[in-house]
């Protein structure tokens, strides 16, 4: 398997647990520097790795071992990285090598200083490691392996790393395609290299890994903390650094200061996890500290003692750091520095040094965790690393015992003991109406009242889930049907795909669907984003945790959701087997939000926290903010009425008698006296009851703070002030009233924002911006850039794997994908389908499809007869559901208030990969791997044409079955796959099963590979998170405002108390937990307002005993109220008209006054009434998923309303209808189509608090017998949902239901008393007033069916016609109405009327048609009234002739057609005649000839193919005829027709006992050398698995007794035969051999093929083989021995392994034979090589993909001697197109190459056609093709040549006869090829080569007449020969008499374009020069 990582976890500062990520997956990944020169080259050379990976068994036993891998020392000192672990040291980069992926070797050795020991595993250090102390090396061996101590851990951590590779801290594992190199000969390299350290160890110099140097490292000693933690955890030269076991003193005392301050960066999580999995295992904190220690205890120099108590401190710093991180794998390093440490104390202390009391009291601290870890090590208890709990004291199981223990160290997680026993937790209500005790019982209460908010309904949820299941006997099928109170249970929950998330790795997980078909997933709160899942295998003995991270309602209806694990489950989670099955529970709370704000509480010391006078000691004497001590002036002309602006002046705001007055600002008594509370108090209390202007208020406070900032921010403006709101809605509209007074300096952090206006100030936009990334500081910039080039390089690893994994997810997979998990039986019965699928298997791509009933030959036949109806049902469902509004679904709000947009990179994805290209990339994954995709639009299954019209019809009905068997998790045991013996004979439902299955192995193997991804990916993204994060702090730093909501503020709480926010103002203060408000206050806080109203929506709790016992429901801002402290409450009312106000008061305010501005509001239209409630008592429904209801009654009831007020001309974005249960809003959006009710709000109203608008329509939806009405008796919903109109509110509802709440008593008084509730609605129609209607229900509205009444409108309309609507109040003067009647106008002087309706605009012209007489034709058609018949298209059919003389077929309008498609018979170039269209007459281009070819073959068949396929008898179409003859291995050959048969390319089946062979059957197999397995009692064999046994089969009877209870029919030492002699009578006693029948017969079953024989006869059969041979001297055919009923081959049966193993090794024998020596296919492989190399530089040969492509056939591993014999065919044959190539660029005309070109590549597609094999025919085609190519070359060459020469004309005939030859269809003979080449030569004595144009005696003539000595004789640059007399050098230039080129030179200079003419006298220099004239002389005898 894949070497894997393992991963180490660590505990934060507070026992708090869920720490992020340990340094291993990074630390794994850690860069070790080479030389500086090597550095800079690996850098530039970006990322490399090594081919690195081990086999299995390699892995196990290096594990076991403890990894004697590659050490990887310094090879040659410092001048050279040592080549065994050298990592790569670009930015990003690495280059890893190592045995089994441990070779951190190179970590000191690949720099300078050549160390190399950097693996501490339990590896032998070698070397010169030896002179440390014995106990230090074991120390590190076994602490460096994330061991144990103890045995029983020790062996569970190896049981573990045998299977997930060891990985210590700093190590990582290659895994990519590199893997499958030979690491071998690189760990060889290593250990070579171990004794030869660099000769800079030691020698007093700083080690100088890149950027990171001793000066670099005095430099961050200056720096802060959180700077130091991540220049350090991302520069790669750490890791080199501390690899190092030699340093000097003052290094060690530096790095010891630098390390101690990054650990002090207590925020960066990830960071220092990384930095302590790399100190971990480092030289520096095994080697170099304990040498240190032991030298204080000799040092003699006072000075250098003095300073050692402060480097004691540094020390301890890291060591109780590293401790912590890593509780279990650094224990024994840990406890020698300590037991070190201590000594050197002892030893300074002596000789006068002082030590500080701290110091100790922390060593004895840490000695005290040590001893508590030893002791759990003991019990068993310790884990791992990764267990959070490790370092927490273990408490006792009484309450009381919990009652003191610190709420800091109680986990926030749940535990197993919490679930495991009835847990009663210990809890203290919430004090609201006295004081608390003191801050630590405050924060003690809340953290207790929170933490068993989330986990009470999953613990109590879990009991009863385990209750009922043992109550079930185990039987888990009720349970699925069951409702849980208090959890939602998933079963058969399995892990499908990994996915890559912003937040680390997320898995998309499979449940079982089947319970949940009726949840409406769209609108169900279940696994929305961040609730809380729990996941179990073993009845929660062990859980692992998770929260939704991603969730698609169609996903969901699959079963699948996406969820990301905490750390410690990422942990436990590796070491669960891959295809576990889980149940899952969920509890609804967000718990992200829980857990930040619990961890903030833990983390919150006491005396930090602000506002402790208030908020704990409930003080009523409230202070002003404390800025206003040093400076009280305000300056409010920004927030005065414009009328007072100009004359408003500064003032002192603590004097009262100073403030301007209350209409000066604008404002009313009750918001001046809240105003002046907010900027003179240091916590102020706002009540803003509905409608009052609470944010208007808030706005003006923050305009009179942000103007006078200079009163309370600090001097360096870093104190920017804070608005934390409940929702998104909230946020967006405070600072956008923010944004008005303040345009720049905001920044928003929350869910998505819908404000245009805010978009550029959303936290993730800011980030992003390009001046804030060149702002940011240097250290954050480059460790963001190397964190996320990792980042990406692992997300695109597991981007390999998943998409593979989700592939399988959607659809059915081909069958090759799975041939390896198949057995190689159930390979061959697959492939071996019945009867009635042979045509099919001829047509179909996809067996496994046909296989599962899903080909058409099954699935129609069975799904046919009853499928349409429903089909047609669900298609009108989808259509008519499209067309209904669009309603926020509850499920989608909470989410969007629970997902927070922050600082993560907006690219396509991390890897910045564009997303177009990933789903262009999946889907070609899916088109290779699924045989059905069932996401594709329509399923792409093969059929024949007459099946395509049923198909049609069930593709849904196919999808929904498929879908069905995909989800369902049951799989076929392998002990039931093994009975299988022919799989097309069992039932379609174990298919299913079995092919589940053999998916199952699939995705197992797939994620096994991607786990070390998965690990160092979540990792990088831990690291990153924290850069993120210093990002983010730099920005809010500088903004004047942050915007948050409270689920933010919780998120970014600890970024927070870095920001120290100095005034904080929270908006909807009532509706948030108490918890959250405190955790988002820092200790700078000196002002805080609180803004809201206790009276409308509280807080909601998840448990409601704890909500209403223990008072956690109950606000900070209604808590204090009670308690109160001083507030104010807004008592002018600005919303609603007095009628609806008159509800809320004094039932639910006792007071609440009217603005003038709402009494002037208009009634409304239609109705008599402004306020109404319709009393009913029409019984409600429950809804079957959740607690919601729904009343249809109402829901039609309050549509019909609303559709009659959009009669009345209201705006449909005036109209809000509200309800009080999220089941009624399905109801509505079932009720109101999108075209009539678009742009109606439709809420739900805990969802519409803070909105309003001019009419509301309320449904109250509760209506039952029991007089149940739920949260309607909360007086806080009921506030809410009665005050949210302005001008009408209508409610339905059971009014004498709702009566027996005192509220609503109330209430219903009230509407009494105005005659404002009722049974009936009255409806008045506004044209005919006397007409009213009383609406009871839907029915009733059928009275106004337009909104008036039912009397006709009779309206005249402008065209003259009568309005035929019932009376309608809309559109009254009917501008808008259309008019549908026929129109009456007259168009033409014919009286022609227009055809169009009334409304529409009549066209231009007459368009009735008349007829009309064609004058081009003179036929009569029908046109158009308006058209010249001469411009109209006759349509009567043509009656002409075309040139052919066949009819025209078109219409007498259009021009003929000049193809002519009449059938004819027509005589083809290759002397064949079909019938084929009329027009190819006139054609160069004719039609593929069609007549059968017949050619007899070279193999003596009759050719298949056609005269066209054929080329005309050029290249014959292959010879199909099935060879079938039996291969050496037993199996059919299944290539066609060869000569020689290949070697079989089939699995082999060759197996034994222990293992089979994993090769192709025609590869040699390698032995089996374990011993052999046959033995009995009596006897047994001592020879090895492969060779024949020494002992004798055993006749002894079988003593076992069969599962029936019957004796075993089988022998000693065999296999028990799986049929009894009584049960199974007649099958075992039928007769075969004849002896079966005999009472004491024994009998062997093979294993093979399962039959049973009886043994004498079958040894006797056995055996004949060999007798015969030894006896007689025959020849036997060499072949294994075939069953004797059946013939399959036996390969596997110990009794006859003799005989087996004697067969086999012939086979061997003749396989080497057949494929040839390994040693000369190698030999000829190089050769190959070497040639296709040496040919790479002819013609164009680099861009030829066939040649290129051999290149990589020739690298393929095992290659028999045919392949390289096809190889070498091929290469040959494209080298000598090549070469004709080359001709055709050179010396052919452009004609002449365009068309031999076109030959060539005709030529190169035959060659390499998939079934190129060069058989005798094949090769013999392509010799005579390739020999008529090339005398085409050289023809074309001649022709190209007499053209330049201009002697084409001399030519012509000769040339022509042999084109025409060479042209000719069919084949070139051998005839053919001797007769052009004799034409050749004749043409070449006329047309000579050399150039000249003569003969050769005309030349000897010419030059002999000149009789000029050599070097006279020249040529132009176009050939043509002239002469230069006198000395022969050239003294003018003239232009060519033939082409006109310059010939000649000047100053006895040639021009540069001519040349010698050597042809003409062999000369080859100019003869004027004396120097060149020597060669010359006596070259040719004159």
């Amino acid at each position: 398997m894949d070497r894997l990582t393992l991963t180490t976890g660590r505990r934060g500062p507070n026992n708090d647990i869920d720490t992020g990520q340990n340094a291993d997956g990074l630390g794994g990944r850690g860069r070790r520097q080479g030389s500086a020169q090597r550095d800079r080259a690996q850098e530039r050379g970006g990322r490399r790795r090594a081919q690195s990976r081990g086999s299995s068994q390699g892995e196990g036993e290096e594990t076991d071992r403890g990894g004697e891998g590659m050490r990887g020392r310094g090879r040659r000192g410092r001048a050279e990285a040592g080549r065994g672990g050298q990592r790569g040291a670009g930015i990003g980069g690495r280059l890893e090598t190592g045995e089994g992926g441990r070779g951190r070797g190179g970590g000191a050795a690949a720099g300078r200083w050549g160390e190399g020991d950097g693996q501490r595993g339990d590896r032998q250090r070698g070397g010169g490691g030896e002179n440390e102390g014995e106990a230090a090396v074991r120390m590190r061996a076994q602490g460096g392996r994330n061991r144990d101590p103890s045995a029983a851990e020790g062996e569970g951590a190896r049981l573990w790393m045998a299977e997930m590779g060891a990985r210590k801290g700093g190590h990582s594992v290659d895994r990519r395609e590199g893997r499958r190199g030979d690491r071998r000969d690189f760990a060889r390299e290593g250990q070579q290299g171990n004794g030869r350290r660099s000769d800079s160890v030691g020698t007093g110099r700083a080690p100088q890994g890149r950027g990171l140097g001793y000066k670099k490292l005095e430099e961050l000693a200056e720096k802060d903390p959180p700077v130091v933690a991540i220049t350090l955890s991302s520069n790669p030269a750490l890791q080199t650094i501390l690899g190092e076991t030699k340093m000097r003193q003052d290094l060690i005392e530096l790095l010891g200061l630098v390390l101690s301050k990054a650990f002090k960066s207590r925020a960066d999580r990830g960071t220092l996890q990384h930095l302590g999995g790399i100190i971990k295992d480092s030289g520096f904190f095994c080697t170099i500290l304990p040498h240190y220690l032991v030298g204080m205890v000799s040092e003699f120099n006072a000075v250098r003692r003095a300073q050692y108590p402060q480097h004691l401190e540094n020390i301890l710093v890291i060591v109780s750091e590293v401790l912590s991180i890593f509780p279990v794998s650094s224990i024994k390093t840990v406890s020698m520095l300590l037991t070190l440490l201590q000594a050197s104390i002892n030893s300074l202390r002596a000789s006068g040094e002082e030590i500080k009391p701290q110091t100790e009291e922390t060593i004895e601290n840490l000695q005290g965790i040590i001893r508590h870890l030893q002791e759990r090590s003991r019990e068993g208890t310790l884990r791992s690393d990764r267990d959070t709990y490790a370092l927490l004291p273990t408490g006792g199981g009484n309450p009381g015992e919990e009652e003191e223990q610190n709420f800091r160290s109680i986990p926030i997680y749940p535990t197993i003991e919490e679930f495991q026993q009835d847990h009663k937790p210990f809890l203290r209500p919430n004090l609201t109406s006295q004081r608390y005790t003191n801050t630590y019982m405050y924060l003690d209460t809340h953290f207790r009242l929170l933490r068993e908010d989330f986990v009470r309904p999953l613990r109590e949820g879990i009991h009863q889930l385990l209750h009922n299941q043992m109550d079930m006997g185990r039987t888990d099928r009720p349970l699925r049907t069951k409702r849980f109170d208090d959890i939602r249970v998933y079963f058969d929950t399995q892990l499908m795909v990994p996915k890559c998330t912003k937040t680390g790795i997320g898995y998309i997980v499979q449940f079982d669907i089947q319970p949940l078909q009726f949840v409406c997933w769209a609108n169900s709160k279940r696994l929305i984003f961040g609730s809380l899942v729990c996941l179990s295998c073993d009845n929660f003995e062990n859980f692992l945790f998770a929260t939704v991270s991603d969730r698609d309602p169609k996903a969901l209806e699959k079963g699948q959701v996406q969820i990301t694990f905490t750390e410690e489950s990422r942990f436990k989670l590796a070491r669960i087997e891959k295809d576990q099955l889980f149940v899952m529970v969920e509890t609804t709370a967000y718990f992200e939000a829980y857990r930040y704000v619990l961890e903030g509480l833990q983390e919150q010391r006491e005396d930090d926290m602000p506002f402790q006078r208030y908020i704990v000691e409930c003080s009523t004497d409230v202070r002003p903010p404390t800025y206003l001590y040093r400076k009280d002036t305000y300056d409010l002309s920004s927030v005065a009425d414009p009328d007072y602006k100009d004359s408003m002046l500064p003032f002192h705001s603590l004097k009262a008698e100073a403030w301007p007055r209350m209409e000066e600002l604008g404002l009313d008594e009750s918001q001046m006296r809240a105003f002046q509370l907010a900027l003179t108090k240091e916590l102020a209390i706002i009540q803003g009851p509905p409608g009052t202007g609470k944010t208007y208020v808030g706005l003006k406070i923050a305009q009179a703070l942000l103007t006078n900032q200079h009163l309370w921010r600090d001097e360096l403006g870093t104190a920017p002030m804070l608005v934390v709101c409940y929702t998104n809605h909230a946020l967006d509209q405070f600072l956008e009233g923010i944004h008005k007074f303040l345009p720049e300096g905001i920044v928003r952090i929350g869910g998505r924002s819908n404000s245009e206006i805010l978009k550029k100030f959303n936290l993730r936009e800011l980030t992003q911006s390009h001046n804030f990334r060149r702002k940011l500081p240097p250290h954050l910039r480059t460790a963001y850039n190397e964190i996320y080039k990792q980042l990406c390089q692992e997300e695109r690893e597991i981007q390999q794997q998943s998409v593979k994994l989700e592939c399988s997810l959607k659809g059915v997979m081909r069958e090759t994908f799975l041939q390896k998990f198949i057995s190689h039986r159930h390979w061959d019965s697959l492939h071996q389908c019945p009867d009635e699928f042979e045509t099919w298997s001829e047509k179909k791509s996809s067996l496994m499809m046909e296989w599962l009933g899903l080909g058409s030959t099954v699935f129609l036949q069975r799904e046919t007869e009853n499928a349409n109806g429903n089909e047609a049902t669900e298609g009108a469902m989808e259509v008519e559901e499209e067309d209904l509004i669009e309603i926020a679904e509850e499920a989608d709000l909470i989410q969007a208030e629970r997902i927070i947009e922050d600082n993560f990179d907006p690219r396509g994805g991390s890897d910045g990969r564009k997303k177009e290209d990933m789903e262009e990339a999946v889907r070609a994954v899916e088109e290779l791997m699924l045989a059905m995709n069932l996401d594709k639009a329509e399923i792409q299954v093969e059929q024949r044409e007459k099946e395509w019209e049923i198909q049609q019809a069930q593709r849904k009905k196919m999808k929904k079955k498929i879908r069905r068997e995909l989800g369902k998790t049951s799989t076929m045991t392998e002990e039931e796959e093994d009975y299988i013996l022919d799989v097309w004979t069992i039932s379609l439902q174990d298919r299913w099963r079995l092919y589940r299955l053999w998916v199952s192995r699939y995705r197992v193997e797939l994620r096994t590979k991607a786990l070390t991804s998965e690990q160092e990916y979540q990792n990088a993204v831990d690291r990153l998170a924290d850069v993120k994060r210093h990002e983010n702090l730099c920005l809010l730093k500088e903004a004047t405002v942050i915007g948050m909501t409270t689920t933010g503020a919780a998120k970014f709480r600890t970024t927070l108390q870095q920001v120290r926010p100095r005034l904080v103002i929270v908006e909807e203060a009532a509706e948030v937990l108490e918890a959250h408000t405190i955790t988002t206050l820092s200790q700078a806080c000196e002002h805080l307002i609180l803004i809201g109203d206790h009276q409308q929506l509280r807080p909601s709790a998840t448990v409601y005993e704890l909500a209403k016992n223990f008072s956690l429901e109950m606000s900070m801002f209604e808590r204090l109220v009670k308690m109160g402290l001083p507030f104010v409450r807004l008592n002018y009312q600005h919303r609603m008209r007095p009628e609806i106000a008159r509800l809320l008061t004094p039932h639910i305010y006792s007071e609440l006054e009217n603005h003038p501005s709402v009494l002037d509001y208009e009634n409304i239209k239609g109705l008599n009434t402004n306020l109404f409630f319709v009393e009913h008592n029409h019984p409600e429904e429950e809804i079957k998923d959740g607690r919601s209801h729904q009343n249809r009654h109402e829901a039609e009831f309050v549509v019909a309303l609303c559709r009659y007020l959009l009669f009345q001309e209201y705006r449909r974005e005036q109209i809000t209808i509200l309800t009080t249960y999220t089941g009624q809003l399905h109801c509505f959006r079932k009720l109101m189509p999108v075209k009539e009710f678009s742009g109606v709000k439709v809420h739900v109203v805990d969802k519409y608090q803070g909105e309003e608008n001019d009419i509301v329509l309320l449904s109250l939806v509760r209506s039952n017998p029991q007089g149940k009405v739920g949260f309607l008796n909360i007086p806080n919903r009921v506030c809410v949902a009665l005050s949210r109109a302005k001008k009408a509110l209508y409610c339905i509802g059971n009014s004498g239901m709702l009566s027996q709440v005192k509220l609503w008593s109330n209430i219903f008084h009230t509407l009494r008393e105005n005659n404002q509730v009722g049974k009936a609605l009255t409806l008045c129609c506004q044209n005919h007033p006397e007409r009213q209607v009383k609406a009871s229900s839907v029915e009733d509205f059928k009275q106004a069916p337009e909104g008036g009444c039912t009397q006709p409108c009779e309206f005249r309309l402008a065209c003259g016609h009568v309005c035929p609507r019932v009376c309608h109040p809309y559109d009254p003067e009917h501008k808008e109405y259309k008019c549908v009647k026929k129109c009456q106008k007259i168009l033409c002087d014919q009286g022609h009327r227009c055809t169009l309706l009334c409304y529409q605009a009549c066209p231009e012209q007459c368009s009735v048609k008349v007829e009309k007489i064609i004058p081009q034709c003179q036929h009569t058609q029908m046109v158009p009234c308006h058209q010249d018949p001469k411009t109209f298209v006759c349509h009567e059919p043509c009656q002409k002739l075309l040139p052919c003389g066949h009819p025209c077929d078109l219409v007498c309008g259009e021009p003929c057609n000049s193809r002519c498609k009449v059938k004819v018979t027509l005589k083809l170039k290759c002397g064949h005649s079909q019938q084929d269209a009329c027009f190819y007459k006139t054609q160069i281009e004719q039609p593929e000839c069609r007549t059968p070819c017949k050619h007899q073959l070279k193999c003596g068949h009759a050719c298949r193919g056609t005269c066209g396929k054929c080329y005309q008898g050029r290249f014959h179409f292959p010879c199909s005829h099935q060879c079938e003859r039996l291969l050496i291995c037993s199996h059919k050959c299944s290539k066609p027709c060869t000569k020689n048969c290949p070697p079989c390319q089939r699995p082999c089946e060759n197996c034994c006992v222990h293992s089979k062979c994993m090769n192709q059957c025609g590869q040699p197999c390698a032995r089996c050398i374990e011993p052999c397995a046959w033995n009995c009692p009596h006897q047994s064999c001592s020879k090895l698995c492969h060779e024949p046994c020494d002992r004798l089969p055993c006749t002894q009877p079988c003593a076992k007794i069969l599962k029936c209870g019957h004796p075993c029919i089988g022998l000693c030492g065999d296999k028990c035969p799986s049929k009894c002699r009584i049960c199974d009578y007649d099958e075992v006693t039928e007769i075969f051999f004849g002896t079966e029948d005999e009472p004491e017969a024994r009998f062997i079953q093979l294993e093979d093929c399962g039959h049973i024989i009886e043994y004498t006869a079958m040894d006797t059969y056995m055996g004949m083989d060999d007798n015969n041979q030894a006896n007689e001297g025959e020849q036997v055919a060499i072949k294994l021995k075939e069953c004797p009923k059946c013939r399959t081959p036996i390969r596997k049966n110990l009794r006859y392994g003799s005989h087996i193993n004697r067969s086999l090794a012939e086979i061997e024998k003749v396989k080497e034979k057949i494929n040839g020596l390994q040693p000369d296919i190698e030999e000829r492989r190089k050769i190959l090589q070497k040639q296709w190399r040496e040919n790479l530089s002819i013609h164009e040969m680099n861009q030829q993909e066939d040649y290129m492509h051999i290149k990589v056939r020739l690298g393929i591993p095992y290659l028999t001697a045919h392949d390289l014999w096809v190889l070498e065919n091929k290469m040959d044959y494209l080298i000598r197109v090549a070469k004709l190539l080359k001709i055709e660029q050179e010396n052919m005309s452009f004609m002449h190459g365009y068309r031999f070109r076109k030959n060539v590549a005709e030529f190169v597609c035959w060659l390499k056609t998939y079934h190129q094999n060069f058989t005798d025919q094949q090769v013999f085609d392509l010799q005579r093709e390739l020999g008529r190519l090339t005398l085409l070359a050289e023809l074309n060459a001649r022709c190209n040549l007499a053209g330049r020469r201009g002697q084409t004309d001399k030519i012509q005939s000769e040339a022509q006869q042999m084109r025409d030859v060479l042209e000719m269809p069919g084949q070139f003979t051998e005839q053919d090829q001797r007769s052009v080449k004799e034409a050749m030569e004749e043409l070449d004595k006329k047309l000579p080569l050399k150039g000249l144009g003569i003969s050769e005696e005309e030349r000897k003539m010419i030059v002999s007449a000149m009789n000029m000595p050599p070097g006279h004789w020249y040529k132009c640059p176009n050939g043509h020969v002239y002469l230069i007399t006198e000395c022969g050098g050239a003294m003018e230039s003239r232009r060519c008499p033939d082409c006109n080129a310059t010939i000649g030179g000047e100053r006895h200079r040639l021009d540069s374009s001519n040349r010698v003419a050597a042809e003409m006298d062999g000369a080859q220099h100019p003869a004027w020069s004396e120097a060149y004239n020597h060669p010359n002389i006596g070259r040719f005898n004159f």
